[in-house]
């Protein structure tokens, strides 16, 4: 376990060595520098999660974009999930992001149970938007107001029949804080609505994420951890989520999330990989 942990320590450190004598101040400052030095708009490096991701960077510039390919698996009590989805955001404004996501969910039984699985579906398609109302460089803090919209969608055994079996709508506020040099804070909370046109039933939960990462000096890699909370029909579920995010490439990274129920009663154990490719990522010389 102590030689597990001392190599991942030494995966996300590794780039320090290419900046040779560079002192500590200036690795600190390194990456923080490269992303806020442009006179204009302002905007505040922040460690964004990796599991509940935001739309864009907070104080999103125009003209940045992203993909994102996440795989997952959780342990149920009588089947295991495993998620997969695709995400295309971007920036058409200064301050302004907008997602596209289409997340799937297949399931596989465990040996010896007994109980039916759920059908493997393509979840929904879901649209979102978000918008950076402050920046504040002084205090290197943003805070930035959202919209989701996923159109549920029947799964493979019932696809397009009828297509489109429920909406949920989901606003969100994220408050964001840099500490110093490398550690970062976020918040992410908002209601979810889900209305199922069938039953003509509506489900209300709330989401409170938090989350607090370490940014290696002269970086794009962390370590950090989400604190995934919501309440629905008067119960409380909370996954710890801790994470890394390691740089391949200048405009690739790959982020590595477990997760770990502390109390949820149908959920055990799960893992999550997100592929992040930024295509319109300056190269460096």
């Amino acid at each position: 376990m102590k030689q597990c942990i001392l190599g991942m320590l030494s995966l996300l450190a590794f780039p320090l060595s290419l900046f040779g004598q560079i002192t500590d101040a200036q690795k600190d400052s390194l990456f923080i520098q490269e992303v806020e030095n442009q006179k204009d708009p302002d905007k505040v490096l922040h460690a964004e999660p990796l599991y509940i991701d935001l739309i864009r960077d907070l104080g999103a510039r125009k003209g940045e974009r992203e993909w994102n390919i996440g795989m997952g698996l959780t342990d149920n009590l009588s089947f295991d999930s495993y998620e997969a989805l695709i995400e295309y955001e971007w920036a058409p404004m200064d301050r302004l992001g907008l997602e596209v996501e289409l997340p799937f969910t297949l399931h596989s039984p465990l040996a010896g149970a007994e109980s039916e699985i759920p059908s493997h579906r393509l979840n929904s398609l879901k649209v979102a938007a978000q918008w950076t109302f402050l920046v504040n460089e002084q205090y290197a803090s943003s805070m930035a107001i959202g919209y989701i919209n996923e159109f549920e969608l029947s799964d493979f055994n019932n696809f397009a029949r009828p297509l489109i079996i429920g909406n949920v709508y989901n606003p969100f506020l994220v408050i964001a804080k840099r500490w110093g040099q490398n550690f970062h804070s976020l918040l992410y909370t908002g209601p979810q609505i889900a209305h199922h046109y069938a039953s003509n039933q509506w489900h209300k939960a709330y989401e409170i994420n938090t989350s607090f990462h370490y940014m290696i000096s002269g970086t794009r890699n962390f370590l950090g951890v989400e604190i995934n909370k919501s309440i629905e029909n008067q119960q409380f579920d909370l996954s710890l989520r801790p994470q890394m995010r390691v740089a391949i490439a200048d405009n690739l990274m790959i982020g590595i999330v477990a997760g770990i129920p502390i109390k949820r009663e149908n959920e055990r154990l799960s893992s999550f990989l997100r592929l992040i490719w930024e295509p319109g990522h300056p190269q460096k010389n």
